[in-house]
């Protein structure tokens, strides 16, 4: 089934060129279906590539989605023409009063920040709380994961000795779990981050399931049985080329070189890096989604 979108929106343009099913916003209003409302908190400072990845996954599902795409008031991205914020965009305070199948909350560049130096952090702690009441499962990715496990468990994240980045193979530790059904018992994840969550640090959480580790990268999957949240620190929503992005820009900047592993063939920087986790990408997500489907209310009134 198609991702519902806005007719302007610049990812329908790549998303057709790559056969995704989308349903414009008119279409979808003549169907007599409740589609999935998905809000996608996006904290990235260059919006339109992360919101792209996002709508290309949940666009593979299938079940109708309607996306909600939210930025934080506190701070307005510098990266990010204000026309797109205005025009595509809303805040958690224009939302507040609805209710959502699930919510999506990106990483952000912050690593180096204490949680609460984050300009936007008291509003990101009452969207956390909010979700609690007005969603009802919550995807938080890379930051964002260990944003929230701070959040709700006042688990710390900790600097990794070096930046951890490349595709590196991790093994499933729960081969039946809903979420990871289907799965090989290893698969390669995208992994860009210079901070981590350790297990040890969370292997006594109560309802907390580790889903997904590696030996070089440490945790990369954790799902909150109670609270329907799911803990990705990775990125399996990545398109081939972002890693490579992130390393010619860091290197041109002269903020970091680090060589993404397992990721340019033959350790090559001038061959076009390939794709290699798009399957378990998209049966990750469409576990997800059935997921919600399968437990949230038809009226979300009764969440």
């Amino acid at each position: 089934m198609p991702i519902k979108i806005p007719a302007t929106l610049p990812a329908r343009e790549i998303l057709e060129g790559e056969r995704v099913p989308l349903i414009l916003e008119e279409r979808a209003l003549h169907q007599d279906i409740r589609p999935l409302r998905i809000a996608l908190l996006n904290l990235m400072p260059n919006k339109i590539p992360t919101e792209t990845q996002f709508m290309r996954v949940l666009g593979a599902t299938p079940l109708q989605i309607e996306m909600t795409l939210l930025r934080t008031a506190t701070y307005e991205s510098k990266n990010t023409s204000a026309e797109h914020l205005t025009t595509f965009y809303k805040t958690w305070e224009d939302v507040k009063n609805e209710r959502f199948d699930a919510l999506i909350v990106t990483g952000a560049p912050v690593e180096h920040l204490e949680y609460d130096d984050v300009n936007y952090w008291p509003e990101l702690r009452a969207i956390f709380d909010w979700a609690d009441t007005n969603v009802y499962s919550t995807f938080f990715v890379c930051w964002g994961a260990q944003a929230a496990l701070y959040h709700h468990h006042g688990v710390r994240k900790h600097k990794t000795p070096a930046k951890k980045f490349g595709v590196f193979p991790h093994r499933i530790l729960k081969p039946f779990h809903p979420l990871i059904a289907g799965f090989d018992d290893d698969f390669p994840v995208p992994v860009a981050r210079n901070t981590e969550v350790r297990h040890e640090d969370v292997a006594h959480l109560t309802n907390l399931d580790i889903l997904a580790e590696s030996d070089e990268t440490g945790l990369c999957l954790a799902f909150d049985e109670a609270k329907r949240r799911v803990y990705m620190f990775n990125h399996l929503e990545y398109d081939a080329d972002t890693l490579s992005f992130e390393y010619f820009r860091d290197k041109a900047s002269g903020f970091g070189d680090t060589f993404p592993q397992n990721y340019f063939p033959d350790d090559d920087d001038t061959k076009a890096p390939r794709i290699t986790w798009r399957a378990h990408r998209t049966l990750f997500f469409a576990n997800w989604i059935n997921m919600v489907y399968q437990g949230t209310p038809y009226n979300l009134d009764e969440l």
